[in-house]
């Protein structure tokens, strides 16, 4: 059993008790299921990130946490929000949730009393270059990591990192965390008009892409009042980025932001066709196809040429014969 060395704690950092807001939700996200949050930084953003995007205030990067709650009163407020609904117990924070300095002795502690509730953690990957963090996410069932960009110029205009923090690096422990990970691991790609949008920038990912062991790829983008004027995307405009992906890459369309309805009719060999280039969601199917292609894919599962395959809490339509070529996930 971990000992949790608390008078350390107190003795190097300040302590910050935010009880009330340590604990949200839970949360029904499509995504993950029944969340309850958990936030690393409650009182203040703490972030090694200064993302365009960020729905938070723009905040002066950090490369570690100055304002620390402890394991306990992390433990103490999970205990009495805890209970057999809860999908997952999932790790954010205002910030980067990784700088916070306890999070190795505190995954130990959720393992201890979350019984079948899987954990999860939300992260902007920039700390798998420590090794302490690196192994510490081992631990988790399921692990949420961001690569908005791989191209060094894009990425520093985006996610405005802390000053030595360097894309390449990311890139490479990435691709290393995957391949020793055991659990469920999502990749997530946030999209912004005009950045990380183009066409070379997606042809840089799609070669990064397929040497990470993710059982799903999530494409995203500002669904909230960002803190700087930049904008996001449209569903469409996801929808097409989605269809210049390796086929072979697990790709959802995450947002809905935006989607217009664009029913039109299809046949059974392009929706074969369809579901070959991009498995979709019923989400999407919902947004693509018109009542007479719903039918003619209900009957193409009927006839096993279409089969439903789940990755997470989310069910994608895909060709049976697909299967053993898409990529194997955890």
């Amino acid at each position: 059993m971990c000992q949790l060395n608390m008078q350390n704690i107190l003795s190097t950092n300040a302590i910050v008790s935010a009880k009330n807001n340590i604990i949200f939700g839970p949360i029904n996200s499509r995504r993950f299921g029944m969340s309850l949050g958990i936030d690393l930084s409650p009182s203040t953003k703490q972030c090694n990130f200064d993302c365009l995007y960020c729905e938070l205030a723009p905040t002066a990067t950090v490369n570690k946490q100055t304002e620390v709650i402890t394991v306990e009163e992390v433990i103490n407020e999970l205990k009495k929000h805890l209970h057999d609904k809860i999908d997952v117990i999932t790790l954010t924070a205002n910030g980067e949730p990784t700088l916070y300095p306890y999070l190795d002795e505190l995954i130990d502690a959720i393992n201890k009393i979350k019984g079948q509730t899987n954990t999860l953690i939300l992260t902007n990957s920039a700390t798998l270059s420590d090794e302490k963090v690196f192994h510490s996410l081992l631990k988790l069932d399921e692990v949420k990591l961001s690569l908005d960009a791989v191209s060094p110029d894009v990425f520093k205009k985006i996610d405005r990192p802390f000053h030595d923090i360097h894309i390449e690096d990311i890139v490479a422990n990435v691709i290393e965390f995957s391949k020793v990970y055991k659990g469920k691991l999502f990749i997530e790609i946030l999209f912004v008009h005009e950045l990380n949008d183009t066409k070379e920038e997606i042809m840089k990912l799609n070669a990064v892409l397929p040497q990470v062991n993710a059982a799903r790829i999530d494409l995203n983008t500002i669904d909230r009042p960002p803190a700087y004027p930049v904008m996001g995307i449209s569903y469409k405009e996801l929808h097409t980025i989605a269809q210049q992906f390796d086929k072979k890459l697990p790709i959802h369309i995450a947002s809905r932001t935006h989607a217009e309805p664009n029913n039109v009719y299809h046949t059974k060999e392009e929706i074969l066709n369809t579901l070959d280039k991009r498995p979709l969601t019923m989400d999407d199917i919902n947004l693509l196809f018109d009542d007479a292609s719903k039918h003619s894919l209900e009957e193409l599962l009927q006839t096993e040429e279409v089969s439903i395959k789940k990755v997470g809490k989310l069910e994608f339509y895909i060709p049976t014969k697909n299967f053993k070529r898409k990529k194997k996930t955890h």
